[in-house]
């Protein structure tokens, strides 16, 4: 009896449909779940008050154009180069393959209630002196060259900001969505950084029309600073444990 050549070869364009389907479904479900994980963590980031009030104060200089824009250079390579180092050690440790290991869970979990731990702490100590980050009070004074660095050493010195660019380091890293790492960054650097970027290159446009408004916006901040840290911190810290439990 002849093999029904015709009939096998009119089922290898389905067999082949269904495997690129399933790799674009992965690849689809990897995206959902990697922008789901990396939102809220820019948007600690994003919501912070010691995130906000340097990008206020950097306005406040003699060239206040030019220098903000410096910080907010030095602000972006912070952000990307912290999150870019933790996506290479990610790789490192085997993170980059379609199945997350064992070890990313564990180190979610970790970095998870380490925030939820940092998280009561500034709600217990929230009113107690509020919290300076170096380089805050020379900000007003800053050249455009001493901003750009203050801008990219206030991501390293901050433990918030290192904590969430190690937790979206890992969620990127440990994402299994192929060549879209360096994009699923830029995703989360670009929100990350919009609080910072909104009141800089506004005031670019519009010059000292913004000042009231800034500096109202200053005093906010800094007044409700510790509660919304505390609280942002715990939320996002139990997401992210939750994450990593659910990962096990």
């Amino acid at each position: 009896m002849p093999l029904p050549w015709k009939f096998l070869f009119s089922k290898l364009p389905y067999a082949a449909d269904r495997r690129t389907s399933a790799r674009f479904y992965t690849v689809e479900t990897s995206w959902g779940s990697t922008l789901a994980e990396l939102i809220p963590l820019a948007l600690v980031v994003a919501l912070s008050p010691l995130s906000i009030i340097p990008a206020v104060l950097v306005l406040h200089t003699a060239r206040p154009r030019p220098t903000g824009l410096a910080f907010l250079a030095g602000w972006l390579v912070g952000l990307a180069g912290l999150t870019s180092l933790f996506i290479g050690i990610s790789g490192l440790l085997g993170g980059m393959t379609s199945q997350p290991p064992s070890w990313a869970s564990w180190l979610r979990i970790g970095i998870g209630a380490a925030l939820i731990v940092f998280g009561v702490f500034r709600w217990v100590t929230r009113h107690s002196k509020p919290h300076q980050m170096p380089g805050t009070r020379h900000l007003t004074e800053a050249t455009p060259a001493k901003a750009l660095i203050i801008g990219a050493a206030l991501t390293v010195l901050n433990p918030k900001v290192l904590f969430i660019c190690a937790a979206a380091g890992l969620a990127i890293g440990t994402s299994g969505v192929g060549a879209g790492v360096w994009a699923a960054e830029a995703v989360y650097v670009v929100l990350a950084a919009s609080t910072v970027a909104l009141p800089i290159l506004a005031y670019s446009v519009s010059g000292t029309k913004l000042d009231p408004t800034l500096a109202k916006v200053k005093a906010w901040m800094e007044k409700h600073n510790a509660a919304l840290v505390a609280a942002i911190l715990v939320v996002i810290g139990l997401l992210v444990l939750y994450k990593g439990i659910h990962g096990l």
